[in-house]
């Protein structure tokens, strides 16, 4: 007869190996990956997927609701912050000019502002007028005595 305890620590033990695997690979990503987007995106995953396992892994060797709760809520930011967090890193490089790898057959995000300056009007002329500091006029705090 198959003892579940030892069974699901086995898998948790698994589960946290797994997890170290990802954490090495994302690593070797960093390392050996050309560009800033491709690295990001190995670390993300794979770091994502990293600790998710090592955390259902902890969860596996030690089953109890006073772990399971924090493992779990844990797992839930991970998967929600992580793939919002290297998404804004990425388009934050992008907008910084980081350059695409030579290797990069499309570049998605050029199209999208290309078809979205296309679909905008064009600037009125109140809108590229620059006021200097003094000047009050279309500023929404300061009024100018009437």
């Amino acid at each position: 007869m198959i003892d579940l305890l030892a069974a699901g620590r086995a898998l948790g033990y698994a589960a946290v190996a797994a997890g170290i695997l990802l954490f090495a690979v994302a690593a070797l990503g960093l390392l050996r990956l050309p560009d800033v987007y491709t690295r990001l995106s190995a670390v993300t995953k794979a770091a994502t997927l990293g600790v998710c396992l090592v955390l259902l892994g902890a969860l596996l060797i030690e089953p109890s609701w006073r772990t399971a709760i924090p493992l779990l809520l844990a797992v839930a930011l991970q998967l929600i912050t992580s793939p919002v967090g290297g998404f804004a890193l990425g388009r934050a490089a992008y907008r910084a000019g980081v350059s695409l790898n030579t290797r990069a057959h499309y570049n998605d995000l050029a199209r999208d502002e290309a078809l979205r300056d296309e679909a905008l009007p064009p600037p009125r002329a109140s809108d590229t007028e620059r006021h200097s500091p003094d000047d009050t006029r279309n500023h929404p705090t300061r009024r100018l005595p009437q």
